[in-house]
This record gives structure tokens, C-alpha cells and sequence, in this order.
């Protein structure tokens, strides 16, 4: 029997709480969403610290409690894109899309590697296709590995940072506001649209006479459209009079 202390709750969490605590090799000891609480695993002293959504940095005193150390599961292919928003900065700037578990550090996002998998982007993805998608991954990816999570029994990938990149929150916020002014490749700039659309979430918006118009993308490919219509769409004809 292996005793965890769960750090945070998000939908993927969740989603991973209740298949372990369905499991009779497993008890959760409870959930802690706050660094004020976690002094209380210096008393429990959990086997094991799994991190998913927990939104603060752990000090390195609570991460030397547990035996089996502590893990984080990340939206991300390591060390690509560490830190905030992981699915915006992969449609961005056009690197490796995944999930990766790894150990947990006092530095963010930097520890070493347990396992990565990546996840395709399609280019008709918005950032909650691509958000979606990497869920369902998170949680395949930690059933698939919890065996030898559990057992102490995994390899490591160091993660080489001067080949990552790392992004904070404000990164994110900083896209939002899109000037009118400006000369951008068309390509960029889809791409800035797809990264920044998010239902039900206004992102993407530009300034007009004082007032906030906001704005995103809906991308369909041409087999969405044969699948949505049993006929191909007609161009309407329209007659014109006198050549107008």
C-alpha cells in the first residue's frame, strides 16, 4: 500500500484522484491545495507527492518528506514550454505539443523527466482542442506509468534547459491586445487567433473609438465540410442588371 499526499485539483485531477482511490494498492491521504497546509505532510509523511494543478512552488523542505519523492504532471513535452499556458506557447511558436511527468524541484518545471509523450496539433486546432487533447493524455500517460511510479521503478531524462523555453502567466496576458497597426505574416497571425481561442473565454481582442471588440477563429478543413453536408456547398448565382 502506497500513501500519497495530492497537491491540487484540476479536471485532470480529478479525473486521476478517482482511479486511485478506486485502486487497493493506493490511499490518498488527502488533497491540499495551499502552501499554508502543507506542513502537515511533516506529520503524515506520505509515501509519495503528486502534484496536478497545484498552482504554487513547493519549498524544498516539503519536497524532501516523502520516500518516493515528489512528482508533478505537466501540459507540456519537457523542457519545451515550462511554466504557464504550455497548449498556447506549442501553437505559438511551433514546438513539440505533449504531456510529461517528472519529479519535482524547488526550481519550476526543471526536474528530471520520468516520461513525455508527445501530442499531434492539427492545424485547424484551437487552444482548447489542443488542451482537450492533452488531458486525456495526462491521464492515459499516468495509468500507463503508475505501476512503476509506484514501485520506485523508473529512468530519468535530465532535462537540458538552454534547449526548453519558459513561459510566466504574464507572457500570455501580454497577446491579448492585438494592434490594428501592425504588419504581421498572415500565418502568424492565425496562429496567434488559434492560440488565444478558448470557449466560452474572450482572449483576442483589438481597440476601436475607445471600445474593446473581441474576437477568435473557427477553422474547419475541407473533409469537416464533407462530413457536415451531404452535398458539396453551391456558389450562389447571382444575375446582374445592366452590368452591375
Amino acid at each position: 500500500m502506497i500513501e500519497i499526499a495530492f497537491l491540487g485539483i484540476n479536471d485532470v485531477g480529478e479525473r486521476i484522484y478517482d482511479w486511485l482511490v478506486s485502486r487497493d494498492d493506493t490511499k490518498v491521504q488527502g488533497i491540499f491545495t495551499e502552501n499554508e497546509q502543507l506542513n502537515i505532510l511533516k506529520d503524515i509523511e506520505p509515501d509519495l507527492i503528486l502534484s496536478v494543478g497545484y498552482r504554487h512552488i513547493v519549498p524544498e523542505e516539503i519536497l524532501e518528506v516523502p520516500e518516493y519523492g515528489a512528482i508533478n504532471l505537466h501540459k507540456s513535452y519537457l523542457p519545451y514550454n515550462r511554466g504557464a499556458n504550455p497548449n498556447v506557447w506549442s501553437i505559438i511558436e511551433n514546438n513539440p505539443a505533449g504531456t510529461s511527468i517528472h519529479y519535482m524541484t524547488s526550481d519550476v518545471d526543471q526536474g528530471p523527466i520520468i516520461d513525455r509523450q508527445k501530442v499531434h496539433i492539427d492545424p485547424k486546432d484551437d487552444a482548447r482542442d489542443l488542451y482537450e487533447r492533452l488531458e486525456d493524455t495526462q491521464v492515459e500517460q499516468f495509468k500507463r506509468m503508475w505501476d512503476q511510479i509506484r514501485e520506485s521503478d523508473v529512468g530519468t531524462i535530465e532535462q537540458q534547459l538552454n534547449e526548453g523555453t519558459y513561459h510566466y502567466k504574464r507572457d500570455f496576458t501580454d497577446l491579448w491586445e492585438l494592434n490594428l497597426d501592425k504588419k504581421v505574416r498572415i500565418g502568424d497571425f492565425i496562429d496567434r487567433l488559434r492560440a488565444l481561442t478558448f470557449p466560452p473565454y474572450n482572449n483576442a481582442y483589438f481597440k476601436k473609438n475607445g471600445k474593446k471588440y473581441y474576437l477568435e477563429v473557427h477553422i474547419e478543413s475541407e473533409s469537416d465540410e464533407v462530413e457536415n453536408s451531404a452535398e458539396p456547398k453551391k456558389v450562389p448565382n447571382y444575375t446582374h442588371k445592366n452590368g452591375e
